[in-house]
């Protein structure tokens, strides 16, 4: 019985969702990633370290924030094809247990995070905050939902730079943010066509969509996406003055091309993380996307 709830609790937890968390490193990699050489592998480590205890941190906070998510959407969850089958809908872990847990783990969380770093403490307080809004209230009022779940990922993002105190490029936050709005307009899209006349009873906010405007939000967060890559190819300090970094845009254009296509042809924007890790092209373009970036940064 208590297996059964523990295992209910690690899947309440969304351990696949813990890959946007992977965000935390893009500071280590920008900023640090013309210093990719044998003489300083050893200054490297720590840094790694640190971000690796972060990446775990946030894993730990998610974990929290998903089992307070499911707990107050269990009416919802269980008008859902999929999420009604979910452990908490389910009943295989109640709600008492689900809370416990979550206080338990953004106590550990953030205690750990203001060990490792105050600011970075504070930063994660931030987070929590921002996702507990979003869980009691942002996701009830359209646009502010999918901008709630774009500023998480910007805070990922801070949080990478701060646990190893680097500054990176304001480009690379815009283009991180305007990449987690395109997600999550498309999360919605795929949502609210796959729900039908369901949708509203699957997630409330839904009935403030439509299927319509939320292409045309999806064509500005692309745009917005790309031209905000390329500012950040060529204005960046960090990056190699010979403008190399542009080699990388091709693949961006792909893989934003490419998930378009998944979600607007094949519905498929509901789980991003799937997506992320089960199509092979998109797969591909990020693969050759981050071994590019790295020989930019390495070799020029």
């Amino acid at each position: 019985m208590i297996m059964r709830i523990v295992y209910g609790l690690i899947l309440s937890m969304r351990p696949k969702q813990w890959t946007k968390n992977l965000i935390i490193y893009f500071a280590l990699f920008f900023t640090v990633g013309d210093a990719w050489s044998l003489e300083l592998i050893n200054g490297l480590l720590p840094l790694l370290g640190r971000s690796t205890i972060a990446f775990f941190i946030f894993c730990v906070l998610g974990g929290g924030i998903y089992l307070i998510n499911d707990s107050r959407d269990i009416t919802e969850d269980r008008n859902h094809p999929e999420k009604r089958n979910r452990p908490i809908p389910l009943g295989l872990v109640s709600v008492r247990v689900a809370w416990t847990t979550a206080v338990g783990l953004l106590t550990l969380g953030l205690g750990l995070s203001f060990l490792l770093e105050p600011l970075f403490g504070f930063v994660s307080v931030t987070y929590v905050v921002l996702m507990i809004m979003y869980t009691v209230l942002l996701k009830h009022l359209v646009i502010l939902d999918v901008f709630s779940i774009s500023g998480g990922f910007i805070i990922r993002a801070v949080a990478g730079a701060i646990v190893i105190d680097v500054p990176i490029s304001p480009w690379l936050y815009a283009c991180t943010g305007l990449g987690a709005l395109l997600i999550a307009l498309s999360k919605r899209r795929t949502e609210l066509s796959l729900a039908g006349g369901n949708a509203q009873n699957q997630r409330k906010i839904l009935a403030a969509y439509s299927v319509r405007v939320l292409d045309q939000y999806i064509s500005v967060a692309a745009m917005s996406t790309l031209v905000a890559y390329v500012v950040y190819s060529v204005t960046a300090p960090n990056l190699p003055d010979n403008h190399a970094m542009m080699l990388t845009i091709p693949f961006v254009v792909f893989g934003m091309f490419r998930y378009i296509y998944l979600v607007q042809v094949q519905e498929r924007g509901e789980n991003p993380e799937d997506v992320l890790l089960s199509d092979a092209p998109l797969l591909i373009s990020i693969v050759l996307w981050l071994a590019v970036s790295l020989a930019v940064l390495s070799l020029f």
